[in-house]
C-alpha cells in the first residue's frame, strides 16, 4: 500500500505564488469559512439571522457594512414556516426570492452534507448558509468520552462545505448556564472542540434578561476581535457602537503592475526574472523582490482580469516567471501554477 505524501511548499514560492484572499459576506465582519453564532434561548438570534438573510440576498448593508449580494439558505429547523412567514411580514415587505428556506434536514453524517452539496449545485450562486440550530442536525447519540472529538468533527464536515465552495456556513447555538465574564467565548456550550473548528464565532450576551442593549463580541481568523453594542427593536437589532474594527482600507495597487499588463499585451508572451522585467520596463526603483511580491500580492485584482496568465517556477540559479496573454478560453477560475 503506498502512503500519500505531505504537500509541502516552500516558504519563497509560497511568497511567489498568489493566492486568493479571503471573501467577506460582510465586510470586516463575515468572512467565507465556518462561523458560529451563540446566545441565551430567545434573546434574538433568529431574528439576528433572518435579518441577516434578507439583507445579504439582497446586497443590502449590515449595520453600515457592505455585503456581498449571493443566494442564501436558512435551516430554520426549530420554526414552522407559519412562523417564518409571519417573522418575514414583520421585517419586509417584499422579500427577495434568492433567500431560501427549509424547516428540516438530515444530520451531520446522516444525509446533511449531501443535502447541502445538492442544494449549492442547484443555486451555484449560493454563498450564505445558516442552520438554526447546531444541535438539530447532530447525532447525540455520543459517549462522554468522545465529546470533544464530535464537537470537532461536526464542525469540520461543515467547514469542509464552505471551504469547499468558498461559502460562509454560519450554525447558530446556545451558550451555557453558568456565564464567564472574563471571556464571552468560554461560555459557548459544548466542548473547546466547537471554538476550536471555527473559524469564526460570535457571541450575544446581557448583563440581564431584563436588559434593552446586548453586546455582540466576535472573533476569528481572518477578523479583528470586535464588540458592538446592539439594540433590540421592532425585531431587528441596531447596533448602538462599534468598537475594535479599523477603518477597511484597501491596499493601493502599484501602477507598475498595470505598465506590466500593458507589456504583456503587446508581447503576449514574456519569461524571465523579475530583474530581467525591470530592465526591460526601464524601472530602476523597484527592487526584484518587490516586483515578485506584487505579482503575487495583486494577481487576481489587476493581472488575471486583463486576461493575464502568471506561472514561477525556480531554476538552478533564478526563479523565472511567465506572464502571457491566456488564448481565449475562459480561464477566470484557474489559479496561477507554480
Amino acid at each position: 500500500m503506498s502512503k500519500e505524501e505531505l504537500k509541502i511548499i516552500d516558504a519563497d514560492t509560497l511568497l511567489s505564488v498568489p493566492m486568493k484572499k479571503t471573501h467577506f459576506i460582510v465586510d470586516g465582519l463575515i468572512p467565507e469559512g465556518i462561523s458560529i453564532l451563540c446566545g441565551a434561548p430567545k434573546i434574538g438570534k433568529s431574528w439576528l439571522m433572518l435579518w441577516l438573510g434578507l439583507q445579504v440576498s439582497q446586497g443590502l448593508p449590515v449595520w453600515n457594512l457592505q455585503t456581498r449580494k449571493c443566494d442564501v439558505l436558512y435551516l430554520s429547523l426549530e420554526d414552522p414556516f407559519h412562523r417564518i412567514q409571519e417573522r418575514l411580514y414583520a421585517l419586509t415587505e417584499s422579500a427577495p426570492d434568492n433567500l431560501y428556506f427549509a424547516n428540516t434536514s438530515q444530520q451531520i453524517g446522516s444525509g446533511l452534507q449531501r443535502q447541502l452539496h445538492d442544494h449549492i449545485k442547484g443555486h451555484p450562486e449560493t454563498g450564505l448558509i445558516i442552520i438554526d440550530t447546531l444541535q438539530k442536525v447532530r447525532n447525540t447519540e455520543k459517549s462522554n468520552s468522545l465529546l470533544y472529538a464530535a464537537d470537532y468533527d461536526d464542525i469540520t464536515a461543515l467547514k469542509k462545505i464552505a471551504d469547499r465552495y468558498g461559502i460562509a456556513i454560519i450554525v447558530v447555538h446556545h451558550l451555557r448556564k453558568n456565564p464567564d465574564s472574563k471571556d464571552p467565548f468560554n461560555q459557548i456550550s459544548g466542548t473547546t472542540g466547537l471554538t476550536g473548528a471555527v473559524d469564526s464565532a460570535y457571541v450575544i450576551t446581557k448583563s440581564s434578561r431584563s436588559d434593552e442593549t446586548a453586546l455582540l463580541t466576535a472573533g476569528g481568523r481572518d477578523i479583528e476581535h470586535q464588540q458592538l453594542n446592539i439594540r433590540f427593536t421592532n425585531r431587528t437589532w441596531e447596533v448602538i457602537e462599534h468598537k475594535g474594527q479599523s477603518e477597511l482600507h484597501e491596499e493601493a495597487i502599484p501602477p507598475l503592475l498595470y505598465k506590466i499588463a500593458n507589456f504583456i499585451h503587446k508581447r503576449g508572451e514574456w519569461t524571465g526574472t523579475a530583474s530581467q522585467l525591470l530592465t526591460v520596463l526601464g524601472d530602476t526603483e523597484t527592487s526584484p523582490i518587490i516586483l515578485t511580491r506584487m505579482l503575487s500580492r495583486f494577481y487576481y485584482e489587476v493581472l488575471q482580469p486583463e486576461n493575464i496568465e502568471y506561472s514561477t517556477r525556480r531554476t538552478a540559479q533564478d526563479r523565472l516567471i511567465t506572464l502571457k496573454v491566456n488564448d481565449g478560453h475562459d480561464r477566470n477560475d484557474r489559479s496561477p501554477s507554480i
